[in-house]
């Protein structure tokens, strides 16, 4: 007993000390920046017309008794009926009238009210939005408008203290601090995210936060509170806000030509796992692994093809496959940029002139370069050039069947093609099962493989470690 109490005593006192060491270190200026910084944050309301059926029927009567009295479905169902829906959301006033927030605090809005914490009101207009960064840009007719100072986000590190004010739950301009937990993260969500390299932080958002800004010690903004990662719905440790360069960079494109345009490669890729890494001969897994190219696009023409991994672009290292399109999408189109890759377990440089990204979703069509397969436990076939269906199809062989619990399993499919075997800087064309035969032959057990196939029209590249 006496054991236990000496115990929890420990424990008391660590806490008490812990406690006692976060307390120390809390910024003490934080309601010194809320009374020079809040001015500028506003509160937003979104109106919005949304359609909605009855779940009565014809007159009122429920769909079940019309049901059972053998009325059609036509005259059941009730007319789509339009109300109104309110969303509430933040922002701030970033120069000369003009707000940010987030698109999808504003998406599909008939009229957008913007409240400032003395009570002013104004009708915003929506100059315009970016769906692949969720900002947009709105502007008032105001005058002696408070507005934001701009700080710099790429000099944030992590574990450096933040604040957010926003309106959660339509609680105005409430006051959450917290630290950078990461950066450069990349968060997959209706195709936002692909070109923002997120913010991580531990500070409290909740629904309503969206759009407002996320401020350092120094009263500037460096961020855009974005999204929360929750299985809840509500806050649960894990908030994402879009950094202040990225989205000072969209509004001024917005603002000054009423659209956002990106650099673009064309390329489809994927990360270097641990046996991709050996079987490119690379020493360690990073960078950005090139499934396909695109035909006629920046990389097809500056002699990107699969295979080649993508280790740094425009100076900045890329770590992972996310990484790369953080930094090509902030390259504006036609300008020049040079890449390090490594090819055949060997370092080169490429220099590229930058596409545009295209603002709808244009078909994918694959450069005539070489791509990869996939070795033992598969049956292979010829593809038959007499059959109008595959007459079209690229050289190779078409996986036939693909042996349970063999090196393949999980990773090749039936229907796949096998273009191409590449193993420590070498590559071995596949074009028919006696060269495909003779690809195998150059292995032993044990041996790390990557294979180049094509699979539903898409170029893949996987690992294989031979049994």
């Amino acid at each position: 007993m006496y054991k236990n109490f000496n115990k929890s005593l420990l424990i008391l006192l660590f806490s008490i000390t812990s406690s006692n060491y976060v307390l120390a270190n809390l910024p003490g200026n934080i309601s010194e920046l809320v009374d020079s910084s809040a001015p500028a944050v506003v509160n937003i309301t979104a109106k919005k017309e949304v359609s909605q059926r009855s779940s009565f029927g014809y007159g009122g009567i429920p769909d079940e008794m019309l049901e059972r009295f053998g009325v059609p479905r036509e005259f059941r169902e009730a007319p789509q009926q339009k109300r109104e829906a309110i969303s509430y959301g933040s922002g701030f006033i970033l120069k000369d009238n003009y707000i940010m927030t987030n698109f999808h605090v504003v998406e599909d809005a008939t009229e957008v009210v913007v409240s400032l914490s003395d009570r002013r009101e104004y009708i915003a207009e929506i100059i315009g939005v970016d769906q692949l960064s969720d900002l947009a840009v709105l502007k008032v007719k105001g005058k002696d408008l408070p507005i934001v100072n701009v700080g710099n986000s790429d000099q944030l590190k992590v574990g450096d203290w933040v604040i957010a004010i926003g309106s959660p739950f339509s609680f105005d301009f409430s006051v959450t601090a917290g630290i950078v937990s990461a950066k450069g993260r990349s968060i997959q969500n209706n195709n936002i995210g692909n070109y923002v390299p997120f913010l991580q932080t531990d500070v409290a958002i909740n629904p309503g936060n969206s759009g407002g800004p996320l401020f350092n010690l120094e009263g500037e903004v460096v961020g855009i509170n974005s999204q929360i990662y929750s299985r809840s719905g509500g806050y649960q440790g894990l908030a994402f806000a879009i950094p202040i360069n990225v989205a000072v960079d969209v509004a001024d494109q917005i603002i000054n030509s009423g659209e956002v345009s990106r650099g673009y490669l064309g390329v489809r890729m994927s990360e270097v796992d641990s046996d991709l890494a050996d079987a490119l001969g690379m020493k360690k897994p990073y960078g950005a692994l090139i499934n396909d190219v695109e035909e006629g696009e920046s990389a097809d023409m500056a002699g990107l093809v699969p295979g080649d991994v993508i280790i740094e672009f425009d100076k900045k290292e890329i770590k992972f496959s996310s990484d790369l399109p953080h930094v090509v999408g902030q390259i504006k189109p036609d300008t020049k940029a040079s890449a390090k890759i490594i090819r055949d377990g060997k370092e080169i440089s490429l220099d590229f002139v930058l596409g545009e990204l295209p603002i709808n979703n244009e078909t994918f069509v694959p450069a005539k370069t070489q791509s990869a397969t996939d070795p033992i436990g598969l049956k292979v076939v010829d593809i038959d050039r007499d059959n109008p269906s595959m007459a079209n199809m690229p050289d190779g062989v078409i996986v036939s069947r693909v042996n349970p619990n063999s090196a393949a399993s999980g990773k090749v499919n039936r229907g796949d093609i096998i273009t191409m075997i590449q193993y420590k800087g070498k590559k071995y064309d596949v074009n028919d099962v006696d060269s495909f035969n003779e690809a195998l032959d150059n292995f032993s057990t044990g041996n790390k493989i990557a294979m180049h196939l094509i699979r539903n029209g898409n170029r893949l590249i996987r690992s294989i470690t031979l049994n």
